[in-house]
Formats: structure tokens, C-alpha cells, sequence
């Protein structure tokens, strides 16, 4: 284990002892009551503008690790956070007001009234085709309230030299994203070390180095109230946690186990993602996940329903795993940038296709079950100008009028251009192309077979799982040869579709090849794991709200599993004669809840469908291409 991830683990122990020393950063006065009467100025209703409309600048959002490199702008995030997490909580635009739009403790945001029968939920929408475009003006709400305060701190330096500089810096700052489904810097976890590393961070500001609380580790309910939380164990818990060790008021976060959970995902991340941008040319499939029993099989999964997955593993169990409480962690926001990043790079490849009429299958604050649903639809309760009009899909359709882009589409808008979509392929292929066979295909067009060839072979040395084996010999070819035939391989799915409210709760639905561990507490980090498809729910007693059935689909990918057993011998091809009878006998699916880890026998779950699935793929010829599939074929179910 490398030594990053043993100081992670090492501070998460030490969390329940520092956690609760440190407080937000001491300028000398009380800013956050600055901040508050400076509010009092500002036009009501709060429009949603974007970061950096007044200076009519469209800056670039960063990955988190990229942010963290440049020192000054980090300094202003850091800082801009925890103001913002050490307002008063009454107040709209704290982050106890911002993130409380997205559900607990559902009131009245910006004036913005319920339908009758909902008011027992949040704003979001959620197994709905808005779900993009939803989320893309609430990101810009935050984005705004933060650039403003960076602004603010920037000034509050006495020196000229420095004031200038962090000035400068502030102008650009644009919130981060934490690109979850790329490969992390060497010795890393997927969860970056800002993140789930320690629980106070060392600033410099304006008045000096101060050690404070870290903003991105946990957020603290100042003042807690118990009966806003509505259902346990969220009326114990004063502050977010991620993998609570209690459900008690003496919780901690078990970082470390998020950690491991979440680098034993990556490839299935990966996967999902990639096939995401090869295989889902059609806004409707491509953003949500509401099942439709005359769905393609070929798309079962969806934006939505990868997000609900990485929601799940970063929560543990905490407030990140159930919908009306998971935007009070401080990771949320870090997710849905990289969320909203991925929209915005799939809109540079489909520009064409955009959102339907089609009916909402989830209740949100203002919307009811069966209403039509489109490109017109307010998105509410963000107000795009003063006259009350709120932001539309169509209005966010070009992310750009928020202020803000990604580095993948600079110098790009929607309407991308044919040359400009390659150029973005090829940030795909690079990014999120190394779990597909795809990747070979391109090495073997850049390099020579045999790099290709040896690439494969290494990925079955790592692979040093020992159950279940095929007795046979190594076949005569290489592995390269029989997983890529005619320039085509096989893509090989297992489709789910399952009540998101089955349990009451949030589960996890996970692969393997083989039994899984004795220990069901480390079966998301077991060597025999295939992937997880994490259901993000809310809790059975939230407010007393019924949920009522919600079906909903997602895919766990096994080709990349399938390679390593190509490569090691177990299995001679990808080809259905061979792959059929492997899975048939090896593979194996079990189901936990999210909180307390109670396993649970599939036969319980009454509206679980679990279908395998394949189809040939074209490898892409170069890297600024991507694989095109064939028509999806069914095999058999489990």
C-alpha cells in the first residue's frame, strides 16, 4: 500500500478527535456577518448568472488535483468554502441554504412555492430526462455565491503585491470537478487526499497561516437541528459523514474504505463511461434511467444512473448514499462539476439530439408524478432574470453562458465542429479508453501488434485472482488475436432493472466472478469483483413521503474482466461459444444495503431483472475514433 493511502487511513482514525478543534478562518472580525448585511443588497429574486458575468469571462473548471497545483486559487477555494460553510444556516446562500434545494429540509427556496402533494421533497429531478439540465444552473447557483466570496477574501490582503496577485487569480476561479473515472496520479486513490485525507488543512490567508477545519472533508451543521433531519440516523449525525462507523452521534468517517471501494470500481467506471460516449447517441437514453420495458438493451444504462453508482461508493452509507441529504457533503459538488463535464463533452459529440416531451416518473418540489417534462420546462428555482423567468434546458442547452467550460471543449461550443469532435474523441480515448479492448485497437495503430499484444498479456499478470480457473492450455495465438478478431471484439453486459425503492434505502447489486469473500465487508474490494451498480434512494421514513415504485435500469460491464481471463488462459476468446458457458458458471451477483451493510437474498426483491448481454463492437482505427457497436444480442438471465 502506497504511503498516501496509509497516511489516509491513518488520519481517518484521528478524525473523531480533531474534527471538532477546528472552526473556519480567523480574519479579525466577523466576515461572515459582513458577508450576510452585504446580502441584504442584493435584488430579489437571486438571479442565477454563472461566475464571472460581470466580467464577461468564460474561465476553465479544473479537476480538483489540477486546482490544487496552483497555489493562490486553491488558497481562495479553500477559504471561499469554509465562509460559505460557517454562514448562518438561515441565510439562502449558505451552504446549509443552497445545498437544502436539492431536498432535507425541504422548504421554500427564493419564494419559490410547492405543488400541492409535494412538499415533503426537494427540488431536484431525478429519474427524469431534466436530470442534466436540471443540475446545471443549481452548479452555477453554487459557482456564483463561491466566485463572489473568492472575490471578496482576494481584497482583504494589506499588501498591494499580494492583493494584486490573489485579485488576478480570483477572477478565473471557476468551482473543480473530481474526475472519478480516470486513472489517479501514481500512489493515489481515487478519492483525492484533499478530500478524504485530513480533516483540518493549513491555509494561508490574508491574516496569516491559520490550521482550520478542511472544508472538503465534512461539513457541520452550525446549529444542528435534530427534527429538520427528519428521519435516523441523519437526527444524530451533527456533520456529514462518508462511511460512518456508528449510526450514533460518536460516528467517524472511514475514508480509507471509500478509498478502496472507490479504486476497486475504476474500471467499471471506466467502462461505463466509455460506452457512454460510443453507444448512446440519444439524449433521452443517454440521461436518465427510467425503465421502459420496451427499452433497446443496448442502452440500458444511462448519465444518471453512472452517477447513482459513484453517489452510493463515496457515501458508504453516509450522506452522500440517499438523495435528500447527500448535498450536504462537501464531495457533491465536486461530483456533479464532473457530472455536468460529461454531459457537456457528449453534447460536443450528439449536438443534434436534445430533450422530449416525455412524463416525470419521480416527484420533485414543484412537479408532480406524470407531468410532462421538456425542453421548456422551468427549471426551477433558479430565475434567469429579474422578471421571474426561470432557466429552461434550452436556455443551459450551451453551458458556456454560465461562465464557465472544460478544457476537453475550449474553443468549442454545442455545435461542434466534425474536426473539433475528433479532438474530443481523442481526450475520451485518452481519459477513459484503457479498460476497453478499444485500447488496443488504437496501440496496435500507433505502435505495432506487438506492443499491443504485450499490453494484454501484462494486464493478465496483474490479474492474480485464482478462482475460478478453466482447465486448459494457453491457446497457440496470442491474446491479442483472440480478443480482437477482424478488427472487431465483444462487448459483454450485464443490464439490471430494479425498483430504486425496493429496500427503502440505498444498495449496492454487485458481480463476481467465483464466490465473493466470507466477509461481506470486503466484498467491494474483493480480487473477483466484476462492478456495482449503486442505487441511490431515499430513506423509508423521509418526511413520510411515499415514494411509490420506481423502476429504473443500469448496466455492470464485464468485458474488461473477460480480457484478463483471455489473457491469462482461462477463457479462450470473447466469442459467445466461449463466453456464454464461463459466465453461466462463474458468475455471481449479491446484494447489500448502502448503511449497515445487511446482505440481502435476491429473491426478495421482487422486481430485480438481471439479463446478459453482448454485441460486436468495431474497434475504433485511431485514436480520434470511437468503437461502433452492432446490434445488442440477449444470452440468458440470472
Amino acid at each position: 500500500m502506497s504511503p498516501l493511502k496509509l497516511a489516509l487511513i491513518a488520519l481517518g482514525s484521528l478524525a473523531h478527535v480533531v474534527v471538532g478543534q477546528y472552526s473556519s478562518y480567523n480574519y479579525g472580525f466577523d466576515i461572515a456577518r459582513r458577508v450576510k448585511r452585504d446580502l441584504r443588497d442584493v435584488p430579489q429574486p437571486l438571479i442565477v448568472r454563472g461566475a464571472g458575468q460581470a466580467e464577461g469571462r468564460i474561465a476553465l473548471r479544473r479537476e480538483i488535483r489540477d486546482l490544487q497545483q496552483d497555489e493562490d486559487q486553491w488558497t481562495l477555494y479553500i477559504l471561499g468554502l469554509s465562509l460559505l460553510q460557517y454562514m448562518d444556516q438561515t441565510t439562502p446562500t449558505s451552504w446549509y441554504g443552497i445545498t437544502g434545494i436539492h431536498g432535507i429540509p425541504h422548504t421554500t427556496w427564493a419564494g419559490v412555492t410547492p405543488v400541492p402533494g409535494s412538499e415533503n421533497t426537494g427540488y431536484c429531478a431525478h429519474i427524469s430526462s431534466l436530470f442534466p439540465t436540471w443540475h446545471r444552473p443549481y452548479l452555477a447557483l453554487y459557482e456564483q455565491v463561491l466566485y463572489d466570496m473568492v472575490q471578496t477574501i482576494a481584497g482583504m490582503w494589506t499588501d498591494p503585491n499580494d492583493k494584486a496577485r490573489y485579485q488576478a487569480a480570483a477572477v478565473d476561479f471557476r468551482i473543480p470537478f473530481w474526475d472519478w473515472a480516470t486513472s489517479p496520479p501514481a500512489g493515489e486513490s481515487v478519492l483525492p487526499p484533499s478530500v478524504g485525507g485530513s480533516p483540518w488543512v493549513d491555509i494561508n490567508g490574508p491574516f496569516g497561516a491559520q490550521r482550520i477545519a478542511n472544508p472538503l472533508f465534512s461539513f457541520p451543521f452550525i446549529p444542528f437541528n435534530a427534527t429538520a433531519m427528519l428521519s435516523p440516523p441523519f437526527d444524530r449525525w451533527d456533520r456529514t459523514y462518508r462511511h460512518p462507523t456508528t449510526n450514533y452521534s460518536d460516528a467517524i468517517s472511514d475514508n480509507s474504505y471509500v478509498a478502496m471501494t472507490l479504486d476497486s470500481a475504476l474500471p467499471s467506471f471506466q467502462q461505463r463511461l466509455y460506452n457512454l460516449y460510443s453507444n448512446y447517441p440519444n439524449y433521452t437514453a443517454f440521461s436518465t434511467y427510467a425503465f421502459d420495458p420496451t427499452s433497446n438493451i443496448g442502452t440500458f444504462d444511462s448519465l444518471e444512473g453512472l452517477h447513482d453508482s459513484v453517489h452510493d461508493l463515496a457515501g458508504g452509507g453516509g450522506h452522500m448514499s440517499y438523495i435528500p441529504y447527500s448535498a450536504f457533503d462537501p464531495i457533491f459538488f465536486l461530483h456533479h462539476a464532473m457530472v455536468d463535464r460529461i454531459f457537456a463533452i457528449w453534447q460536443a459529440l450528439y449536438s443534434e439530439t436534445w430533450v422530449q416531451p416525455e412524463p416525470a416518473k419521480s416527484a420533485s418540489y414543484t412537479t408532480l408524478i406524470g407531468q410532462i417534462q421538456d425542453s421548456t420546462t422551468p427549471l426551477t428555482p433558479f430565475f434567469a432574470d429579474s422578471d421571474g423567468t426561470f432557466w429552461t434546458s434550452d436556455t443551459v442547452r450551451d453551458h458556456t453562458i454560465l461562465g464557465y467550460t472544460y478544457a476537453e471543449l475550449v474553443g468549442n461550443g454545442p455545435n461542434a465542429s466534425q474536426a473539433t469532435k475528433a479532438q474530443v474523441r481523442r481526450h475520451i480515448n485518452r481519459l477513459y479508453g484503457s479498460s476497453s479492448p478499444a485500447s488496443f485497437a488504437i496501440k496496435a495503430s500507433s505502435k505495432t501488434k506487438r506492443a499491443s499484444s504485450d499490453s494484454l498479456i501484462k494486464l493478465g499478470k496483474r490479474w492474480n485472482e485464482k478462482k475460478p480457473r478453466w482447465s486448459r492450455p494457453m491457446p497457440s495465438e496470442s491474446p491479442i488475436e483472440r480478443v480482437l478478431v477482424g478488427g472487431r471484439y465483444r462487448e459483454w453486459t450485464a443490464n439490471i432493472h430494479v425498483d430504486k425503492q425496493a429496500l427503502n434505502g440505498p444498495f449496492k447489486i454487485l458481480f463476481f466472478l467465483g464466490p465473493p469473500p466470507q466477509d461481506h465487508q470486503t466484498w467491494t474490494g474483493a480480487p473477483n469483483l466484476v462492478g456495482t451498480m449503486g442505487v441511490f434512494a431515499a430513506p423509508e421514513m423521509d418526511g413520510g413521503m411515499q415514494m411509490g415504485r420506481q423502476d429504473i435500469t443500469a448496466t455492470v460491464p464485464l468485458t474488461a474482466a473477460l480480457v484478463k481471463r483471455v489473457a491469462t488462459g482461462e477463457l479462450e476468446s470473447l466469442d459467445p461459444r466461449d463466453v456464454e458457458p464461463y459466465l453461466k458458471r462463474y458468475l455471481e451477483h449479491r446484494i447489500i444495503t448502502s448503511a449497515g451493510g445487511t446482505v440481502i437474498e435476491p429473491s426478495e426483491i421482487r422486481s430485480l431483472g438481471i439479463h446478459i448481454v453482448s454485441a460486436s463492437v468495431r474497434a475504433p482505427s485511431s485514436d480520434q475514433e470511437l468503437p461502433r457497436w452492432g446490434k445488442t444480442v440477449a444470452h440468458f438471465d440470472l
